[in-house]
C-alpha cells in the first residue's frame, strides 16, 4: 500500500511539473496573427503566368470600392484592361520610335484611363484566355506582341502604314479575346460605356494617387520615374510618416487602397509574410550562437529572420529615397491592402489580398508589417474620402 502511496505522489509530482512547464507550442514559435480590422474584399484570384499584377490589384480595389459602396459584387475583366492598356502602350512606343517602355507591366493608372475613357466589362463578358488554358499563360504573346511591337517602333521605315495597329490589335485578339463592344450581363445589355456608367457608376475623380520621395517637394504633385508608369501619372508627395497616416486612416474608416510596392525583398516571402528585419543583428534575433549563424547560408538566414516576429530596422524618409535612387527599390507589384492585424507581441500589420492564387500559409493572404510597408510602398491609389482632413488641405483636396 505504501508503495501505491509513493508511486501515486511520483506521477503527482510529474504532472505538476509538466504543467508548471508545458511543451512550447510549434504554433507559438512562428507568427499568430489576430485581425483587428477588415473590410469587404472579392475572392482572391490568380494572374499565373503573366505580368498583369498591376490590373488584378487595381480591378480588385475597384471590386472593393464597390462592396463599400453597396453596389453588390462584381468580378471584372483583368483582360480587357490589359488588351487596352496594351494597346495604348504599344502606340506611345511607337509614337518615340521605340525610345520609350514597352513591357507587359502597368500601373494604377491605366485602370483609371482605361474606365475613363473605354469603360469596363464583367469577367463572364472576357474571360482573357482564348488557348486552352484555366488561367493566364503569357509568356508567348509577351514575346509576339514585344517583337512586333519593336519591329515597328525600331524599324528605319519613312512612313507607316495606317493598318499596323491592326496587326497589333489582332495579336491580343488571338490570345485574349475580343473587347465586346455589347454584351448582356444579368438579363440586360450594355456597352463597356454603359456598364461603367451605370452598373457600376464609379468616379474615377475621386481616386487619387500617393506616394512619398525627396526629390520633389512635398505637397505637390509628380510623375513617379519608373518604366510602367508610362502613362507619367501624377502622385501626390507626402511625407512618408503622412502617408502611413494615410494608410492606417484609410483601413479604420472602412477604405481599402491598391498598394504599389517592392517584393523583392527578402523579407517579402512566399509563405505569407512581408517584414523587414534587422539582418546585422542576426544571431541575437534568432537566438542562435555566432558560429551557428555565420554558417548558415543566404536562404537559411532568410529564413530564420522570416520565421516569426523579430525586431525589424527603423526606417526613415532618408533610407527610402536612397533605396529608391540606387534601384534597391522597383515598382515589382501590385496588390490590395484592406485590413490590419497584430502578431502575438501586439505589432501591427496590414492584411493584404495578393493575385498569386491561394498560394502561401494564408492562403493568398500576406501579413506586411508597418516597417516593410514604411521602406517599400512607392505608391497607393486610394479614395479621396480616405485622406485625413488636414492632409488633404494640404495638397488641396
Amino acid at each position: 500500500m505504501n508503495k501505491l502511496i509513493a508511486l501515486l505522489a511520483l506521477g503527482l509530482c510529474v504532472g505538476n511539473v509538466c504543467a508548471k512547464n508545458p511543451k512550447k507550442d510549434k504554433a507559438e514559435e512562428g507568427f499568430v496573427f489576430t485581425t483587428v480590422k477588415e473590410n469587404p474584399i472579392t475572392s482572391i484570384k490568380d494572374q499565373n503566368q503573366s505580368s498583369t499584377c498591376w490590373s488584378f490589384s487595381s480591378l480588385g480595389f475597384l471590386e472593393a470600392e464597390l462592396l463599400r459602396q453597396g453596389k453588390g459584387e462584381f468580378d471584372l475583366s483583368e483582360m480587357f484592361v490589359v488588351h487596352k492598356t496594351m494597346e495604348d502602350r504599344a502606340v506611345n512606343y511607337v509614337r518615340y520610335h521605340g525610345d520609350a517602355s514597352f513591357s507587359p507591366g502597368g500601373s494604377f493608372s491605366d485602370i483609371v484611363f482605361c474606365y475613363r475613357n473605354y469603360g469596363m466589362v464583367p469577367q463572364e463578358a472576357m474571360p482573357g484566355i482564348m488557348y486552352g488554358d484555366s488561367l493566364p499563360v503569357h509568356n508567348e504573346l509577351d514575346a509576339v506582341a514585344g517583337a512586333y511591337v519593336q519591329a515597328i517602333g525600331k524599324g528605319k521605315f519613312k512612313k507607316l502604314t495606317p493598318v499596323w495597329k491592326k496587326g497589333l490589335a489582332a495579336i491580343y485578339d488571338t490570345y485574349l479575346g475580343k473587347c465586346p463592344e455589347s454584351f448582356t450581363y444579368k438579363g440586360k445589355t450594355y456597352t463597356p460605356r454603359t456598364f461603367a456608367d451605370e452598373a457600376l457608376g464609379l468616379n474615377m475623380d475621386d481616386y487619387v494617387s500617393l506616394t512619398s520621395y525627396t526629390h520633389h517637394p512635398f505637397y505637390t504633385q509628380f510623375s513617379v520615374e519608373v518604366p510602367d508608369n508610362w502613362r507619367n501619372e501624377l502622385s501626390y508627395n507626402l511625407p512618408i510618416d503622412e502617408l502611413m497616416e494615410v494608410m492606417d486612416n484609410a483601413i479604420e474608416k472602412g477604405y481599402t487602397f491598391a498598394w504599389g510596392a517592392d517584393v523583392s525583398e527578402d523579407g517579402f516571402t512566399r509563405d505569407g509574410i512581408a517584414v523587414c528585419p534587422d539582418v546585422e543583428k542576426g544571431a541575437e534575433l534568432t537566438g542562435s550562437d555566432m558560429a551557428h549563424w555565420l554558417g548558415l547560408s543566404k536562404a537559411d538566414k532568410r529564413k530564420e529572420l522570416t520565421s516569426k516576429p523579430l525586431p525589424e530596422i527603423e526606417v526613415t524618409q532618408e533610407m527610402r529615397q536612397e533605396a529608391f535612387d540606387n534601384w534597391e527599390t522597383t515598382d515589382d507589384h501590385g496588390m490590395l491592402i484592406y485590413g490590419l492585424a497584430k502578431d502575438q507581441n501586439g505589432k501591427e500589420y496590414y492584411i493584404m489580398k495578393n493575385s498569386w492564387g491561394f498560394s502561401g500559409k494564408y492562403k493568398g493572404i500576406w501579413y506586411v508589417s508597418k516597417a516593410f510597408a514604411k521602406y517599400k510602398t512607392m505608391n497607393i491609389l486610394v479614395h479621396k474620402d480616405a485622406v485625413p482632413a488636414a492632409i488633404a488641405k494640404k495638397i488641396g483636396l
